[in-house]
């Protein structure tokens, strides 16, 4: 009998500590990619639900703020959410 492949991740994942604002409060996330980003959160969301937040950066020439619209791909109750983001833009 054959098992189906483990879907690899497109994306390599940072563990990064940054804030997020996410449903007009201040989160944190607990890892970062290219493609996705995981917010440690309290609030209740479902899955498949579109998500608008922004990622903030420090950078040497001061804060940059990644906007997203995301997509929640995964719930972990009294953790987070796994969000894939559809788009961003990267704003100063």
């Amino acid at each position: 009998m054959l098992l189906p492949k483990k879907k690899l991740r497109e994306e390599n994942r940072v563990s990064v500590t940054l804030p997020v604002s996410l449903a007009n409060d201040i989160y944190l996330t607990r890892d970062v990619s290219a493609s996705g980003v995981f917010i440690e959160v309290d609030s209740s969301f479902n899955k498949g639900e579109r998500v608008d937040f922004v990622i903030e950066f420090d950078s040497p020439g001061g804060k940059l703020f990644l906007k997203c619209i995301g997509k929640v791909i995964r719930l972990e109750k009294r953790n987070g959410v796994a969000i894939k983001i559809v788009n961003s833009v990267m704003e100063s």
